[in-house]
């Protein structure tokens, strides 16, 4: 078992690297002609087909807090994280089915231009300024820490600024091109996470089996981690009870059993899917079909996600419960890269090729969205009205590049204290305070006319607010169970709620307090969008897809309930 890569690994990694870059390359000069249209450049506007779209939702989807934080969940939780994955599939298909036309219906291409063809320009500017300083400063941050830090480790550990820079530079090479490169690169950046990704949960798996006495057997190896690791196989964590131990109680603090399901995971889902400008932005070009197909396959695709970024995870937690493990470097979070090391040569750099395609894809959808949210809904309207489309095109390569460059600045020397919390705990906390609030503020503004403005603006404030409140201080108000929700003692000698119960309550107050501010409001609201029925009908290939979808997943919680 060796720690380093070897010239064969480097060898994968940099035909990997060549193949990306000129196939990249390749597409820019395609659209060279068109390289002054801002549509084109910020939204690839028409030119994108369905398998380019599903591709680039899960390849900008997929990075190292995946691979390596839900790895980490998996070492510590189990089978119960796929709950993000299998129900990201329903959330898409909730998405594609009534969210996606409400956009293309009213020409919607950012959306800070949703809020202020809905609300009103107050509403989009704030969320735009917001949006900008999230995706750099968490976001971004986040993924090229998390990233580097694991692949640094495969690396020999000495290496983490250079390639936090060779990271950060592969990324722009790909996202100056505009939207139409960063999406046709991903269909190879997807294909490349998913089969690097099974290649080490195969490995894992035949280790597994090897450790105990089956060979190199994959199947043999999944059947030992359900007889070693059953707890790991439930999909549901049990509520704790007064005599449960601490270990007990942080599993369900982290996902608090079927009370995760009626609340925060939706949320967490729905927004992130629908009212995301990073996601949503591969779509917003397309026609309504080709939109929900892609949305559709990224769907399916995400049932599979869980083989790749939560399995390796339950194996190394099998290992390490067993003595075949040595101590994780990092925690819970050192369990992907602890199962790379078992690779053989040259499989080891087709994992790390997986794992910065995953980076990559991740950071140039990012900087592209924050080019896209910064030119068209602040640059443009608020600095160089006049702006053509060529100086508009101009000034999205500008923010790119500036995003990155601040990304790397703040991350350099940890300065947000990423590492600190663990980069898969910094996105979940700081992106989670203002989910309630801003899925109240679009779900309510897409399907209740009477949404007003006003309520819009409260809503995103309350929601915030209300979500500090539950999670930093309500718990040491209460300090006991009550009859609407528990906190538990976190082991830190305080008392914490559950993070998905507080989104939960923190949504649920945020919606009562906006419906009651519309209601003192007008009774006609005149940019209340139009909504045709039409519009939600599905043709019978797309239900095909959505009936597949479904049963998979009731198969898969029939299984492991």
């Amino acid at each position: 078992m060796s720690q380093n890569l070897a010239f064969a690994d480097y060898a994968v990694f940099i035909i990997y690297f060549v193949v990306v870059s000129t196939y990249g390359y390749t597409i820019y000069r395609k659209r060279e002609k068109n390289e002054h249209d801002a549509k084109a450049y910020f939204l690839a506007e028409g030119s994108l087909t369905w398998w380019a779209i599903g591709a680039s939702l899960i390849a900008s989807n997929i990075s190292a807090e995946q691979f390596i934080g839900m790895s980490g969940e998996g070492f510590f939780l189990g089978i119960a994280v796929a709950a993000y994955e299998w129900l990201a599939a329903i959330a898409l298909i909730i998405v594609a089915v009534w969210f996606i036309p409400v956009y293309l219906k009213n020409k919607i291409y950012t959306m800070p231009q949703f809020l202020k063809t809905r609300y009103n320009e107050s509403t989009a500017l704030i969320m735009a300024v917001f949006w900008l300083f999230l995706y750099v400063f968490v976001n971004l941050t986040s993924i090229l820490y998390l990233g580097a830090v694991a692949i640094n480790g495969l690396a020999g550990g000495q290496y983490l600024h250079v390639i936090m820079v060779g990271l950060a530079f592969f990324a722009l090479l790909i996202s100056l091109g505009g939207m139409k490169v960063v999406a046709y690169t991903d269909v190879i950046q997807v294909a490349v996470l998913i089969i690097g990704g099974l290649v080490t949960s195969y490995i894992a798996l035949t280790t597994v089996g090897h450790y105990f006495g089956f060979g190199q057997d994959a199947i043999a190896g999944f059947k030992v981690l359900m007889e070693k690791a059953p707890e790991h196989f439930k999909m549901i964590i049990p509520r704790p009870t007064a005599t449960s131990s601490q270990l007990e109680i942080n599993k369900y603090l982290t996902f608090p059993g079927l009370m995760s399901y009626l609340a925060g995971i939706w949320i967490i889902n729905l927004n992130y899917w629908g009212c995301n400008q990073y996601i949503t932005q591969r779509a917003l070009g397309a026609d309504l079909q080709t939109a929900r197909t892609g949305i559709l396959f990224a769907g399916m695709l995400k049932l599979v996600m869980p083989l790749i970024v939560m399995l390796p995870g339950i194996a190394a937690y099998v290992l390490y419960e067993n003595g075949h493990l040595p101590q994780l470097v990092g925690g819970k979070d050192g369990a992907y890269s602890a199962m790379l090391t078992f690779l053989p040569t040259g499989l080891k750099g087709l994992s790390v090729a997986a794992l910065t395609a995953a980076i990559v894809a991740s950071l140039a959808g990012k900087v592209n969205s924050i080019s896209t949210i910064y030119t068209l809904d602040v640059h443009k309207k608020y600095i160089q009205k006049g702006a053509s489309d060529r100086t508009q095109v101009n000034i999205g390569r500008y923010a790119v590049f500036a995003a990155m460059l601040l990304a790397v600045m703040f991350t350099w020397n940890d300065l947000l204290g990423i590492g600190g919390v663990g980069g898969f705990t910094y996105i979940q906390k700081y992106t989670g305070f203002i989910s309630p609030g801003v899925f109240a503020m679009f779900f309510l503004g897409m399907f209740w006319k009477r949404t007003t403005g006003t309520a819009a603006i409260v809503g995103v404030i309350s929601g915030f607010l209300l979500s500090v409140f539950f999670n930093e201080f309500a718990p040491a108000l209460l300090g006991n169970e009550t009859l609407l929700y528990t906190a538990w003692p976190n082991g830190k000698g305080g008392f914490e709620i559950p993070f998905h119960i507080c989104m939960g309550l923190s949504f649920l107050f945020t919606m009562l307090l906006m419906i009651g501010i519309s209601f003192a409001g007008p009774k006609v609201n005149p940019k209340a969008f139009e909504l045709d029925t039409e519009m939600f009908k599905v043709k019978p290939q797309t239900m095909v897809l959505i009936v597949i979808t479904l049963l998979i997943i009731c198969a898969l919680y029939v299984k492991f309930w």
